[in-house]
């Protein structure tokens, strides 16, 4: 049977490319001055100057439109059943929960965070004007001013709230390009990995110091993303080197178990890192979403996503996890009804993740608004939590920001007690 909202051909070429600017030829390595989002997987981090205090923001942003209903599956709401029956996670499946929600049985790996009560879910979250395009939600996700003049992304300006003004203020680490989360004034670059970043020239000519020479009387504006790279370059520099996880952590050999490893691995230099954004992506399910069983696209996907996550808190063990928060976000969820494909089309409302030392979890939050068909969304779970008022009781209680005006301006912060205020 065919698919219903299917994305356009067009769209769906572009969304796994994504190959619409390319990239600066300034830097190389498999590195860059400025991009975009990647394939699969771009991470941007940015480092303060050394008066940061707050926590480290680890942004994972699942593109392509996440399941919450899968991950986080309303077992107790008959209409979940009613809508999925081919799809839904049995109740005897999920693997923890409140008898209401329950976790998809794929999440096991991060199971011992929920016990210790350093995982937690929100659900019914989302952008309050539905569309199921990726890109115009993803645009008004990253960008998460609506209806105003602004046109930065929330987390450079978050940054800017920050004073992060170190050598590295944006990177963007991957086979990628830098996110529209950190468009804005803050400079960022672009690189495949922390030991792949260097120059793009012949190793034997001393490019560095021919750069900072060319450039040492050019006006700032045509001096500043030369010179920037270069202190990027020599802070990079005393990074490198061999790595070996703590605790015995096994990083998966993934995309995104290599950019949370190199994540983890400025942490614990000690580098000022104040957030790092990766990109996931491959979570567009219209067909074979299938049933909570191992080989199954969402089983596999949920399972790699935990592994990886599940390395990262071992890597950097319960003290390191003290000062980090991790979240997931995601431009739109999938409709509750499934389709002919055993997939889901785009939807509305889905559900975040938060992971870290200050996280209040074991538990899902929100306002639960009910599967029934008179309470949908033409379709879609209703959203009634505001995705950036999770992020902003986030970002006043563990990363020093106080008014969030002006990084989601008309925003208030949720009031669910998410996390623990530093």
């Amino acid at each position: 049977m065919t698919t219903l909202l299917c994305c356009d051909e067009n769209e769906k070429a572009q969304l796994t490319r994504r190959g619409l600017l390319g990239r600066a030829a300034a830097v190389g390595g498999g590195t860059a001055l400025a991009g975009l989002a990647g394939e699969a997987l771009s991470t941007n981090l940015a480092f303060a100057a050394g008066t940061y205090t707050g926590d480290t923001l680890v942004v994972l942003s699942l593109r392509g439109g996440f399941d919450g209903l899968s991950a986080f599956a309303p077992i107790g709401d008959a209409g979940y059943y009613r809508a999925r029956p081919g799809i839904a996670v049995p109740k005897a499946k999920v693997i923890a929960g409140d008898g209401m929600f329950g976790l998809h049985p794929a999440l096991a790996p991060l199971l011992p965070q929920w016990k210790a009560g350093r995982l937690a879910a929100v659900h019914a979250v989302g952008q309050q004007n539905p569309t199921r395009s990726h890109f115009a939600a993803m645009e008004a996700m990253e960008n998460a001013a609506p209806g105003s003049s602004v046109r930065t992304g929330w987390l450079d300006r978050m940054l800017g709230q920050t004073g992060a003004t170190g050598p590295l203020a944006g990177v963007s680490l991957g086979d990628s390009m830098p996110s529209r989360l950190l468009a804005g004034p803050t400079a960022d670059l672009s690189m495949a990995a922390i030991d792949d970043f260097e120059l793009a020239a012949d190793g034997r000519k001393p490019m560095a110091a021919a750069l900072r020479a060319m450039y040492a009387d050019a006006p700032p504006l045509l001096a500043g993303p030369a010179l920037a790279a270069d202190r990027a370059l020599s802070a990079a520099g005393s990074i490198k080197g061999d790595y070996r996880p703590a605790n015995g952590a096994v990083y998966p050999d993934t995309d995104l178990g290599a950019a949370l490893r190199d994540v983890a691995r400025l942490i614990k230099a000690k580098a000022g890192l104040v957030t790092a954004a990766v990109d996931c992506g491959d979570w567009d399910m219209h067909e074979g979403l299938g049933p909570a069983v191992k080989g199954q696209r969402m089983f596999d996907n949920l399972t790699d996503l935990a592994t990886a996550l599940a390395a990262f808190t071992t890597d950097l063990g319960e003290t390191g996890m003290k000062n980090v928060t991790v979240l997931t976000i995601s431009e739109f969820g999938r409709r509750v009804k499934e389709n002919g494909s055993r997939g889901v089309d785009h939807g509305h409302g889905n559900a975040m993740m938060l992971l870290g030392g200050g996280v209040r979890g074991g538990k899902v939050y929100g306002n639960w608004p009910g599967l029934d068909p008179a309470a949908l969304v033409q379709g879609d779970l209703a959203v009634t939590t505001d995705y950036r008022s999770v992020i902003g009781e986030v970002l006043q209680k563990r990363c020093d920001i106080g008014g969030l005006d002006r990084v989601f301006p008309g925003v208030k912060p949720s009031a669910f007690g998410l996390v623990a205020a530093r």
